[in-house]
């Protein structure tokens, strides 16, 4: 049988990417879902789980790759079909849990139906960066302080599945990423007094969480990001090598250089 493979198109600009990489890919889109793509062959529900499983198998996809943020989508169980229904006890249960439990049943609801899934870093190397400064100068002393003490915070609140960006300045931590995300959390840490924060600087950190599988949610950073930490007063943004996904590459450098931060991948 051929490896087909099939792009579930969230929001953002990674599904695009990868249709262009992929032209032989089945793209497929999902209602309430604006997800940009260069052509569209199939558009499901997500109440329908069992019609857009059935589309896959005729279309014979051996493969898919999640692409983009998707969240937690609205469902209306009385439209619920038959696949959703036996599903329901699981999702419900992964609902009540953070985004890692949902993220392992999507994983496992493919596997179980013969379907691989595959990380859009996977199909897409140069999506992510090899240790060292991507832009700007190196983190300096106080920033490596802040770099620790970040980490240190998001790898005690992993066993929690709580969030995967924590901003530190001068030891003192500005902010945690929940369930808004990375901008809200810049936002919040951009209107913190400056006499809660020290003299100015601090550094953004995004990683995976401990055990992430990463081929769902994949932590990423973009452009937008570094407006909202050139807003919020950083110094810079540090990212796990490898393991953390850039939008928009060669938009988001040009962005940091021109606000002056660095971005740093660190070896972790």
């Amino acid at each position: 049988m051929a490896d087909k493979l099939a792009i579930l198109a969230g929001r953002g600009a990674m599904p695009a990417l990868l249709a262009e990489a992929y032209p032989d890919a089945v793209c497929i889109t999902f209602e309430g879902l604006d997800a940009p793509m260069p052509r569209v062959d199939a558009r499901h529900r997500f109440e329908a789980f069992g019609a857009f499983m059935g589309d896959l198998a005729a279309r014979g996809v051996t493969r898919v790759v999640l692409a983009g943020g998707v969240g937690r989508p609205p469902l209306n169980p009385a439209e619920f079909d038959d696949f959703m229904q036996a599903l329901a006890p699981r999702l419900l249960a992964a609902f009540q849990g953070g985004d890692d439990a949902l993220a392992r049943l999507v994983i496992q609801v493919f596997e179980e139906n013969g379907i691989a899934v595959v990380g859009a870093h996977e199909l897409l190397p140069a999506l992510t960066a090899a240790p060292g400064v991507l832009v700007g100068a190196e983190p300096s002393a106080r920033n490596r302080a802040d770099m620790a003490r970040a980490t240190d915070i998001l790898l005690a609140l992993s066993p929690l599945d709580v969030g995967q960006g924590a901003v530190v300045a001068n030891g003192l931590a500005l902010g945690i990423e929940t369930q808004q995300g990375t901008d809200a959390m810049l936002r919040f840490v951009a209107q913190t007094d400056q006499s809660l924060r020290g003299e100015g600087g601090g550094v953004l950190v995004k990683r995976p969480k401990i055990g992430q599988d990463l081929r769902v949610d994949m932590p990423a950073i973009g452009p937008d990001t570094v407006a909202g930490a050139a807003a919020a007063g950083l110094d810079g943004i540090v990212i796990s090598a490898r393991k953390v996904v850039l939008i928009e590459r060669d938009r988001l450098v040009r962005a940091a250089q021109e606000a002056g931060l660095f971005i740093f991948a660190e070896d972790a």
